[in-house]
């Protein structure tokens, strides 16, 4: 029996549907532990690139359980397109894939109530993807949310209806102009609820307890990145939920003793969508390069990603609250043909060299401490040995191994499941 666990370490979209989808193979179940449908996982294999919102990354290996957790809110609309995007590759989803009754539902409300409390901040919004995701966490951590147990029940549409006209009176609080047709957005909220049903829902947590008792193996797959985390993030440019290795234990039932090995993702630069602080930040050519050689908008969403440095002050604090046991260093490809890279090592904060992650990283407090590295000139993207790997890059590898004092055991050197080199 082996429950690993897999989660980012930045602010998000560091690859970590590529590395599940490669690491599913030696794993019976898949379980998503947190966040809702403005996650994207990224997977490219076949020369098709899929993207998954709310549905594990495993989900396309004949052989794994695939399980949606207590812990991930879910769009019943989004979720029957994501299903339908998956039905053209025949595969037996009702056998695969399972969702537990304790997962609490984002309903069209929860949408509108996104989006006029964005609007309401005006030039203050948190950058909010407007998925309905804050609000629903709030329902559930207020008392008042609904469960998708809740679908069985024969009072389900009363309770529905009883939060929905909740939610109209909050909307009309904030006094903003948002158009929207209710009655619409419900119709097709009901119709994608009748489609959920044909799932399979469980107890998770009970679910979970027996395959562990029968020595079945577990993969925690995490969503958005460890700098998101709503405790340990950059509060309050942050997700709703615990993104951080903690989760996986509120958002699947899954004692804490039980872990064995957690699996950071990083990229070998930075990225950040929408609005927070972000000290290592590019505004300058190199950064328009990242973004544009790294593809560097959102799966989901669209928008651009903001660009910058690898910063190993963050990604220290990340591996140190996770309990990180091993790295995964996502697209060193991207980096190629920079002549000078830079690693921030520490921050200038307050008048003093600090080597921790500090309370605030606003631009006004801190200011990066870079170590300069040679850079490499060379396509990686077809090297399939560590050995095969640029010299400067080698290098590059060894120093952030040194600071971090974890292993780097992946590389990966493009996007397809074949472009990943491991140690």
């Amino acid at each position: 029996m082996t429950v690993d666990l897999l989660l980012g370490l930045q602010w998000g979209d560091e690859g970590k549907g590529k590395i599940v989808d490669v690491l599913t193979s030696k794993y019976d179940i898949i379980a998503r532990f947190q966040g809702g449908p403005n996650a994207g996982h990224t997977l490219e294999f076949d020369g098709i690139k899929h993207v998954l919102r709310t549905i594990p990354s495993g989900i396309f290996h004949a052989n794994s359980i695939n399980i949606i957790g207590n812990g991930v809110v879910i769009d019943p609309v989004v979720f029957q397109k994501e299903i339908d995007g998956l039905a053209k590759f025949n595969m037996d989803i009702t056998s695969k894939l399972f969702i537990s009754r304790k997962a609490h539902l984002i309903l069209p409300t929860h949408r509108l109530l996104d989006a006029a409390s964005e609007t309401a901040k005006g030039k203050a919004k948190i950058g909010s993807t407007l998925k309905g995701i804050g609000p629903t966490y709030m329902d559930k951590t207020g008392r008042n949310g609904i469960r998708v147990g809740d679908i069985e029940l024969n009072d389900f549409k009363e309770r529905y209806r009883q939060l929905a006209n909740k939610h109209e009176e909050m909307i009309k609080f904030y006094d903003v102009a948002i158009q929207y047709n209710l009655a619409e957005m419900e119709t097709e909220f009901f119709a994608a609820i009748e489609a959920l049903k044909k799932l399979t829902f469980i107890d998770s947590e009970e679910y979970l307890a027996q395959a562990q008792k029968a020595g079945k193996s577990i993969l925690c797959e995490g969503a958005q990145g460890s700098l998101l985390d709503v405790d340990f993030g950059t509060y309050p440019f942050v997700t709703s939920s615990n993104t951080t290795a903690a989760g996986a234990c509120t958002g699947l039932g899954i004692a804490p003793n039980k872990i064995k090995d957690v699996f950071g993702i990083f990229k070998a630069y930075t990225t950040r969508v929408g609005s927070g602080p972000f000290p290592t930040e590019l505004f300058d050519e190199v950064g328009a390069t990242m973004a544009r050689v790294g593809n560097e908008f959102g799966s989901v969403t669209g928008r651009q990603r903001r660009c910058g440095w690898l910063d190993l002050v963050a990604l220290k604090y990340a591996i140190q609250i996770n309990g990180v046991t091993q790295l995964m260093m996502m697209k060193g490809d991207v980096l190629s043909g920079f002549e000078t890279l830079k690693v921030c090592t520490a921050y200038e904060y307050k008048g003093k060299t600090i080597h921790h992650l500090p309370y605030n990283i606003e631009e006004a407090n801190v200011t990066p401490i870079y170590t300069e590295f040679k850079g490499w000139n060379a396509d990686l993207t077809g090297l399939t040995t560590y050995e095969s790997l640029p010299q400067e890059l080698k290098e590059y590898i060894a120093f952030i191994e040194q600071e971090v004092e974890v292993p780097i055991k992946v590389v990966s050197v493009g996007p397809d499941r074949k472009q990943t080199i491991v140690r």
